[in-house]
């Protein structure tokens, strides 16, 4: 192993980390939301074990059939079911979506869901986690994309990459990856922004869930699974056994 990885304690190696895929990625600007807050609810609840583009496809297919949230809220459960098929478990996110916003608009007539800027980190989370479907993963997202919330989502690429690098400890689950990681970092929206956006693209591109491509990795050099794992053939041993 480099000697320089196994002197690196989890917080430093998080640092560097962060540092490095600035480098690779560049910095991104958190100030303007990439969609309003209920749409990132609802696309959120309906990612769950389901690819981007299979999201987005339910999603608007949704909305193509019932263009207001109103007509979503009240629409046969068969029929939305039937919108939401290229999403995985289709009926259930149907059922956890008509009642999600129907608690939505006991507090918020109009779907704003702007209410949650004015509420604290721990208020707006335990009000977001009380929806039916709307797990931790979600309401971190929520609260960081939309409203800039000191929060960090952990999502499959995040967590696979903070397991590999050694940020997190291998037995850690991924719930309790989102305290560990926050806690190693500053509670600063923009940086917790570029940090969950730069490993969840290093999952997607380099840091792979099947052939992580480690020769094209900056992170190579701090990370444990590369220094312990891929340069020593013991991936390619184990395929081959």
């Amino acid at each position: 192993m480099n000697p320089a990885n196994e002197q690196l304690s989890p917080a430093e190696k998080t640092w560097q980390t962060h540092e490095t895929l600035n480098e690779l990625y560049g910095v991104l600007d958190l100030r303007k939301p990439r969609r309003e807050p209920i749409h990132e609810l609802i696309s959120t609840m309906l990612s769950h074990r389901t690819t981007h583009a299979n999201e987005e496809t339910a999603y608007y297919r949704m909305r193509e059939l019932f263009p207001t949230w109103p007509e979503v809220m009240v629409a046969p459960l068969e029929e939305l079911t039937q919108a939401l098929q290229t999403a995985q478990y289709p009926g259930p996110k149907a059922i956890n979506i008509q009642k999600t916003l129907r608690l939505i608009q006991e507090k918020a007539p109009d779907f704003s869901l702007h209410f949650l800027e004015e509420m604290s980190v721990d208020e707006a989370m335990k009000w977001l986690m009380d929806l039916p479907g709307v797990g931790l993963k979600t309401a971190t997202l929520l609260l960081l994309f939309n409203f800039h919330k000191p929060v960090l989502p952990v999502d499959t690429h995040v967590f696979r990459v903070s397991q590999r690098i050694g940020l997190i400890g291998a037995k850690v689950s991924a719930e309790k990856a989102h305290t560990i990681l926050l806690d190693m970092l500053p509670k600063e929206a923009p940086l917790l922004f570029n940090f969950h956006k730069h490993l969840y693209w290093h999952g997607q591109r380099i840091c792979t869930w099947k052939g992580p491509k480690c020769e094209e990795c900056p992170v190579c050099p701090i990370c444990n699974y590369c220094q312990e794992v891929r340069q020593k053939g013991i991936d390619k041993k184990a395929r081959n056994s």
